[in-house]
């Protein structure tokens, strides 16, 4: 269960944040490999303007987000003192909305899709980083979709595998320290994968490890 702050959070200019949701009553969010590519395009279109995408794993009922909010927005989106996190919000709402609805008339279904409201988290230290990076990655195993979570494909590790994609994964490489480590944490942390949880990786602010 998510903590009621993971409810309200508030999103800030430069900020990074976890960004999590299920299906409503734990149903299925994607059924087809069609689906996970789309939600994957309207990510990018509905998302790319306020915010940059670190690290994301999409389950078959929910998905893991990690983001940073952008420091500048296009100029259309900016109306005076306009509010971040009301730019923010409504654009992950149009997000949501988009999907649902090729989701709705796919399965011949109506009502909202997805749990209400969606839930976030603020990243505010590199140790939080780098266990939050390895429990979005891992999280196909531990749902026990895959028995390694290397072969997930609806997820970014690979690209940080093959260095593939946006140069601003060097970033999170940063908060491991190396590429080296990255890989090396990712492999010696498996055994916390049925401890680990949202809440649980609260812990980490301003701690060493959750264990």
């Amino acid at each position: 269960m998510a903590k009621k702050t993971h409810y309200h959070t508030r999103f800030e200019p430069g900020g990074f944040y976890h960004i999590y949701n299920r299906a409503i009553d734990r149903k299925p969010l994607f059924k087809r490999d069609e689906n996970f590519r789309f939600f994957l395009s309207r990510m990018q279109k509905y998302l790319s303007p306020v915010l940059e995408i670190h690290a994301y794993c999409l389950l078959t009922n929910h998905f893991h987000l990690l983001v940073k909010i952008r420091t500048q927005f296009p100029p259309k989106l900016r109306s005076g003192e306009a509010d971040v996190h009301l730019i923010v919000t409504q654009h992950l709402q149009r997000f949501f909305q988009s999907y649902a609805m090729a989701f709705n008339r796919q399965e011949n279904r109506i009502g909202s899709l997805f749990q209400q409201p969606f839930k976030r988290a603020h990243i505010t230290s590199d140790v939080y980083m780098t266990w939050l990076v390895f429990y979005i990655h891992s999280n196909a195993q531990k749902h026990a979709m895959v028995d390694d979570f290397k072969k997930w494909k609806w997820s970014s590790y690979r690209g940080f595998v093959e260095q593939k994609g946006p140069k601003r994964r060097r970033e999170i490489i940063a908060c491991f320290g190396s590429r080296e480590a990255f890989f090396q944490f990712h492999n010696q942390q498996l055994q916390t994968l049925n401890f680990l949880s949202p809440t649980r990786l609260d812990w980490l602010q301003g701690k060493q490890s959750p264990l």
